[in-house]
């Protein structure tokens, strides 16, 4: 074996190594995540529920979180 080739050899599985390193592109867009969500990983059975009431608390307390909900107390968004 000559040297040259163990050098090549040597550098290209560096190579390969640093490339594993790598970043790697996201499987699932960020669009998708949504669908793929476990439901079982959810506080609430059911995403309306939880909608509704954070709208009623909203709108009772005439508060807002950090859901980026828009809107005041009286009910209007």
């Amino acid at each position: 074996m000559s040297r040259s080739f163990i050098r090549f050899t040597a550098l290209a599985a560096m190579a390969l190594l640093t490339s594993a390193c790598a970043a790697p592109e996201p499987w699932v867009k960020p669009y998708e995540r949504e669908r793929l969500a476990d439901p079982l990983m959810q506080f609430a059975r059911t995403a309306l529920t939880e909608k509704h009431r954070e709208h009623v608390h909203l709108v009772r307390e005439g508060a807002r979180g950090a859901t980026g909900v828009q809107g005041g107390g009286c009910g209007c968004n």
